[in-house]
């Protein structure tokens, strides 16, 4: 990464609003790590384990729209603010009251969706400040704040199992106020950011054909990423009967990989363009999750496949949003709302239609495979659109990007 893309942003606030979104993913991810031992005390099945898990997925998702909202008529920082004080307000309410019921934890699972809906905050935060050139690097960076969840795979089972789980609740307010205080301190709206759009502006945005394809595109690669993140805990307990910890560990593996690819997957498509390293992500996601559907009898095969998914998940998400801002780039604060919202949808449907799966047939395989096939209908969908891409808004007369 060249020093012209450092000096062509502002830094502070990319690092704000990484820090930003990597927490506000550890605590919308929370329940997935929990997810064995809240159900074990709660006595759920498997699939209210799976909606548990899915909830906040959902209502992140449904949440960013209305953050994009925000951001757009406010600005990317206050929004920010908000959104934060309500997440705090939630977990502190969690760990003094206690989660007793289902009932409880599917209501905080919604509130925790405003930790979900940081995505619509962070990545036009930062984008408003970079050129179309480094576009992809700069929402690689703040969207990096994937890597939350790898946080809360990691230490929210061994924290449950020493204090229990309700006061990992308690443990997570202290980073989040920390980070509160930063974000307040560092992050700055840029000087150039798009004026106000009227309600019929958003609508027109949904009746452009390209927003549905980039909300079909996310909705693969980011709602793999979450889904499978909140679902792999269970799936590891349940098919190879592994502890809540172990489980944990597994599953931070398969994040961290995600993670650690969604920056690098935006400069590859910096590097590549955004379309040839989508369809690259696409295939290598696709023929791994539909070779672990196959039950394999060894945990550490199928964690290797998953693994390798994430990685292609996490660099997908990096590659969509090197594209999105040079199909939208006045309309960003809307469409990054929009397309995370479909991308949560997509998680959501994952994590729940899992679950489902599960408890109706045994095992994950269908739902595994399921899910394989929209990889390869994504693949299609995006081989289908790239020439008239390439040669309308992705051209070399439009852009400096490479699409």
């Amino acid at each position: 990464m060249n020093t012209s893309f450092w000096k062509s942003g502002h830094v502070p606030t990319l690092f704000a609003a990484f820090l930003y979104f990597d927490l506000s993913f550890m605590v919308w991810y929370l329940l997935g790590p929990l997810a064995v031992q809240i159900a074990a005390d709660l006595q759920l099945s498997a699939q209210q384990r799976g909606l548990m898990v899915a909830t906040p997925i959902l209502a992140g998702a449904l949440l960013r729209f209305a953050m994009g909202l925000l951001v757009d008529r406010l600005s990317p920082k206050t929004a920010g603010l908000i959104g934060q004080v309500v997440v705090i307000l939630a977990l502190a309410c969690a760990w003094y009251l206690g989660v007793h019921s289902y009932e409880q934890a599917l209501l905080l699972g919604v509130f925790l969706g405003f930790a979900g809906a940081s995505f619509a905050v962070s990545l036009p935060l930062a984008s408003q400040w970079y050129p179309p050139q480094h576009q992809g690097k700069a929402m690689g960076i703040a969207g990096a704040g994937n890597s939350g969840t790898v946080f809360a795979a990691l230490l929210a089972p061994a924290l449950a199992a020493g204090f229990g789980w309700n006061n990992v609740f308690g443990f997570a307010l202290l980073p989040l106020l920390l980070t509160l205080a930063l974000f307040a301190l560092l992050a700055r709206n840029a000087p150039q950011r798009p004026r106000p759009k009227a309600m019929a502006d958003y609508l027109k945005a949904l009746g452009d054909r390209d927003s549905w394809w980039f909300m079909f595109f996310y909705s693969v690669t980011f709602g793999g990423f979450i889904g499978l993140a909140s679902a792999l805990p269970g799936y590891f307990s349940d098919q190879y009967n592994l502890s809540p910890v172990t489980a944990g560990y597994y599953t931070a593996a398969c994040v961290f990989a995600g993670s650690l690819m969604r920056p690098l997957g935006g400069a590859l498509a910096d590097r590549f363009g955004g379309i040839r390293t989508l369809l690259a992500m696409y295939g290598v996601a696709a023929v791994c999750i539909a070779a672990v559907g196959f039950n394999l009898p060894s945990a550490v095969a199928a964690l290797a496949l998953f693994v390798s998914a994430m990685l292609g998940l996490g660099a997908g998400n990096g590659a969509v949003f090197q594209l999105v801002p040079q199909r939208f780039r006045e309309e960003i604060g809307v469409m990054t709302g929009l397309i995370g919202m479909a991308g949560g949808i997509g998680g959501f449907l994952l994590a729940a239609g899992l679950g489902a799966i599960k408890q109706h047939s045994g095992d994950y395989q269908l739902g595994l495979w399921l899910f394989a096939s929209l990889g390869l209908l994504a693949w299609f969908g995006l081989h289908g659109v790239k020439q008239r891409w390439r040669t309308t808004w992705g051209s070399a007369a439009v852009t400096a990007a490479r699409v």
